[in-house]
């Protein structure tokens, strides 16, 4: 019984490890670097690199399907990105392809979590797993994206 009781705590602490990690987020320093925006085949795309001009995001939109992808790098597949704004936290499902060493999630071009990423104070966090979260500024060419795929 001893042992249940001890395994069932570790499974509760080990669920909850990802939730403290993005919850942590508000007082996070945004990674420095920048993002640029461009057109690409049916859409548009906003990239943000790191201060080095490694590429660490993407949010891209298919005007055919209306729909937004992020996308960040990874080095394993993981069932969700976890999505923190100053106004909202939520968990998306993701795929991974390693040819590209992306995870990535997708979303319809009016959910009201592209919102909260565009109106976001100060940064936007993505956590996957117990990997350090990625912090990034809401600069405006991700929201810029985001208005396309409205349109």
């Amino acid at each position: 019984m001893k042992y249940r009781i001890l395994a069932a705590l570790a499974l509760t602490a080990a669920s909850s490890l990802p939730a403290q990690t993005i919850a942590d987020l508000g007082t996070a320093t945004p990674l420095s670097g920048s993002w640029a925006y461009a057109p690409v085949a049916g859409g548009t795309q906003a990239s943000f690199s790191d201060a080095s001009g490694n590429p660490q995001l993407w949010v891209q939109c298919t005007r055919a399907t209306r729909r937004v992808s992020i996308a960040k790098r990874a080095s394993t597949a993981a069932p969700f990105i976890s999505v923190w704004t100053s106004s909202m936290v939520r968990s998306v499902p993701s795929a991974f392809n390693p040819a590209t060493g992306r995870l990535t999630m997708e979303i319809a071009a009016f959910d009201p979590l592209l919102d909260a990423i565009t109106g976001s104070r100060g940064r936007i966090g993505f956590a996957v797993g117990t990997e350090p979260p990625l912090v990034v500024p809401p600069w405006a060419e991700a929201a810029r994206v985001i208005e396309d795929c409205r349109a």
